[in-house]
């Protein structure tokens, strides 16, 4: 295969930002005050790992600049947002075979838990852009993310993403920060060309391209549950969670609440686990060193109030009574869930985010530390991991005990699926006086604060992912309700 050092970079229209002219123009700009949100994006900038890429290694580096934190391992103790995470709305291997849409970008910020407004260039107008533009350029809190075709500025290729880095009022540019590195450096490009690199359509979804702001939700996304979409099923799972439930509802004689969780749990599709799971808590043992860091204290204290809320709602005596029946079967021991965990956690401390094969626990042991003060006690699983080279790891749980064992149960997903649900799920039960209990019981206003948010995180995922499963995505770009 014949190989490629580099593109030369068009210009005009395109001004290189290492040139003379790239390097007075954002003189210029800082000194009028809008290249604000530039430093926070260069400390993040980032080459795409892919050829396509571009909207993952754009959005990572975003999320990355507006720190928000992803609640959950990158590589060894770290937790960082990298194009490998971004797997909410459509798996990596798609997205490395033929690149990602508009509206599948704002689903990924969505996902990640940011907030996103995002417009079309034929919902909105480029004085609107600007406007957007220079909001954000004269701050460090937002950043806009452009989504373009290359040939409109004599550039190889077609679609494309990559953040505005800046804005030079003077001029009417802006600073393109090119992910795609190994071909095109960052470069200014006038607004109005860029307008009309944006007001394309992309042949791929039959929509206009455009641009998204992006910004930190004021609220932090879950601790201890996420929904994910890596295995297949998860479209059965979707469809099962906002269309069936509510048509066997309405197609059963149901008269009290153990028959609405029959109803509802005893259909639920196979891999149901993999698509509503908890988010664990995995690092690598340093040395028999098992003692906390502060940062894993905290984190671990607010995911045992969280627990502690979920088991203080009237719904957990409920489902408590159902999975007490024989009707499930066994409740994993937390060994076993462990095995995997760790295993799972040895991939990702090695740089695999995506699968444990290979890996094998060969010896788990519980223990438990105990803390002074108000902070609750902390499980530590420990995991001996062969994988050629051996790999001891921790899997830290909060010491809160349940009629079922230790978290993680199965009692505690089944309540936050239940409180996640949308409102209307549950209004083909026909009784009313069940109907109002039922409302009771889940009602997100009967919550405390904590359990809310994490509750309203997995309701927006499962709207988003509705939305995903609907191809509803590219034509409703809204926030989640």
């Amino acid at each position: 295969m014949t190989t490629i050092y580099r593109r030369v970079l068009p210009s005009p229209p395109a001004i290189d930002f290492v040139s003379s002219q790239g390097k007075q123009l954002f003189m210029e700009a800082t000194q009028g005050g809008t290249m604000e949100g530039f430093f926070k994006l260069i400390s993040y900038f980032q080459t795409q790992s892919e050829p396509a890429y571009c909207g993952l290694a754009t959005l990572a580096m975003v999320l990355n600049a507006l720190s928000i934190d992803p609640g959950r391992k990158w590589k060894g103790p770290w937790r960082w947002f990298d194009e490998s995470m971004l797997d909410c709305c459509e798996p990596l291997e798609t997205v490395k075979a033929k690149g990602i849409s508009f509206g599948k970008v704002v689903c990924l910020a969505h996902c990640a838990g940011a907030k996103v407004e995002a417009f079309r260039t034929n919902q909105t107008s480029i004085d609107e852009f600007r406007k957007h533009v220079v909001a954000c350029s004269s701050s460090d809190d937002c950043h806009v993310i452009a989504s373009y075709n290359r040939a409109t500025f004599k550039q190889t290729g077609a679609g494309h993403f990559s953040p505005i880095g800046g804005y030079h009022a003077g001029r009417d540019m802006v600073l393109i920060l090119d992910v795609a590195r190994f071909k095109y450096p960052p470069h200014w490009v006038p607004l109005k060309l860029l307008w009309e690199a944006m007001d394309t359509v992309d042949q791929a979804s039959g929509y206009h391209r455009g641009f998204m702001l992006v910004s930190r939700l004021q609220r932090p996304p879950a601790l201890l549950y996420t929904l994910s979409c890596k295995h297949e099923s998860w479209v059965n799972i979707a469809k099962y969670l906002t269309e069936d439930i509510p048509e066997l509802l309405s197609s059963k004689n149901v008269k009290d609440v153990k028959d609405v969780l029959s109803i509802v749990f005893s259909s639920l599709p196979s891999k149901f686990l993999e698509f509503i799971t908890w988010v664990p808590e995995v690092r690598r043992t340093e040395e028999g060193d098992q003692s906390l860091t502060p940062e894993e204290q905290e984190r671990l204290s607010i995911k045992g109030e969280i627990l502690k809320q979920v088991q203080d709602t009237e719904l957990y005596k409920y489902v408590a009574d159902f999975l007490d029946s024989p009707c499930l079967g066994q409740e994993a021991s937390l060994t076993d869930i462990a095995a995997s965990v760790c295993c799972q956690g040895a991939g990702i401390l090695k740089g695999n985010s995506e699968s444990s094969n290979g890996f094998c626990c060969g010896q788990t042991q519980v223990h438990c530390i105990k803390n002074n003060g108000a902070m609750p006690h902390v499980t530590i699983v420990s995991g001996t991991v062969t994988n050629g080279i051996g790999e001891h790891v921790d899997m830290l749980v909060p010491s809160l005990t349940n009629r079922l064992g230790l978290h993680p149960a199965s009692s505690d997903v089944l309540i936050a699926l239940l409180l996640a649900l949308p409102p209307q799920i549950w209004s083909g039960i026909k009784d009313d006086t069940l109907l109002r209990e039922i409302d009771t019981l889940v009602s997100m206003d009967n919550l405390p604060t904590l359990l809310q948010e994490e509750v309203r995180h997995l309701r927006s995922q499962l709207y988003i992912l509705k939305r995903c499963k609907d191809n509803e995505l590219e034509k409703d770009l809204s926030a989640p309700l």
